[in-house]
């Protein structure tokens, strides 16, 4: 039974939580919002609006009038969805066999990987191997450092370990090798926990910019965030944007920034709803099996 204590508890957790969202949204509406506002309304309220009177798109206009953004925006493209495939190819390979007790040299090889959670190389010694294999100033200098991250493989090799043995036996008294047995069984059933580690490889690659400023200095080559990274550190958007600074003369920079952030955010927005589901489900799996 339902008592008033209880109804006023849900009460204030609901409000608690309406409030907490609300703070988390409103400075990406807030962005949003500063992009398409007039720059002349932006002043008369003194830089602060909730709610414009008018809406304009020219800041997008420009930003898309110019290589610039376009060009970065297919990289982070390439680097998001190849990455994240090449990411969830390796961890898997990695994963399947080290969750299988019988593996040789398996604890040896898990001390290994685990080791690298508290001690890593360094960034110079990671910038002379980059350099040394040939992938400075490339884009692949944006995917391959990194491939593999200890914590998504220990979710994934955990999730693997609850898989029940009887099904791979099936498989292979029906003929199925070790690999027909992953790609045929192992992975359809392991839809939750790829969605989730894929999501997590993807945000990790369209946020990516420290890799882009170590290893990449054509700007052909820049990622979305690395030009959104300059765009606010520098005094000049229109060098940034390879722009006549006659054509932003209507636009305040910060206009122009919003915009991008905007461009920069919104693909992440679109797609996690689609794998809100999967996320959820295979993190807690991936969690507690073993």
């Amino acid at each position: 039974m339902v008592t008033k204590v209880d109804r006023l508890v849900d009460i204030v957790l609901y409000t608690v939580l309406a409030l907490f969202a609300l703070s988390t949204l409103f400075p990406l509406y807030f962005v949003f919002i500063m992009s398409v506002t007039p720059y002349t309304e932006v002043l008369r309220n003194g830089g602060f609006i909730v709610w414009p009177s008018s809406v304009t798109l020219d800041a997008y206009k420009q930003i898309f009038a110019s290589r610039r953004i376009p060009d970065a925006l297919q990289i982070t493209v390439f680097v998001t969805v190849v990455g994240t495939f090449l990411n969830l190819l390796v961890t898997t390979l990695l994963a399947y066999p080290l969750s299988k007790k019988t593996t040789p040299w398996r604890n040896g090889i898990l001390l290994a990987i685990i080791f690298t959670l508290l001690f890593n190389g360094g960034l110079i010694p990671t910038y002379l191997v980059v350099r040394g294999l040939g992938l400075y100033n490339t884009v692949w200098a944006l995917i391959v450092p990194g491939m593999v991250s200890t914590f998504n493989f220990l979710i994934m090799k955990t999730y693997f370990e609850g898989i029940p043995q009887e099904v791979e036996e099936a498989a292979r008294v029906d003929g199925c090798g070790e690999l027909a047995t992953l790609f045929r069984i192992v992975l359809p059933l392991s839809a939750p926990i790829m969605a989730t580690i894929g999501l997590f490889y993807g945000i990790g690659h369209w946020n990516e910019y420290f890799k882009g400023i170590m290893y990449v200095t054509e700007k052909s080559l820049a990622p979305i965030q690395v030009v959104l990274r300059n765009m606010i550190q520098t005094p000049s958007v229109s060098q940034e944007l390879s722009l006549n600074a006659t054509n932003l003369s209507q636009l305040p920079p910060e206009t122009i920034k919003m915009a991008t952030v905007t461009v920069a955010i919104l693909p992440i927005i679109l797609v996690y709803p689609f794998l809100q589901k999967f996320f959820i489900k295979g993190v807690m799996i991936g969690a507690i099996k073993g």
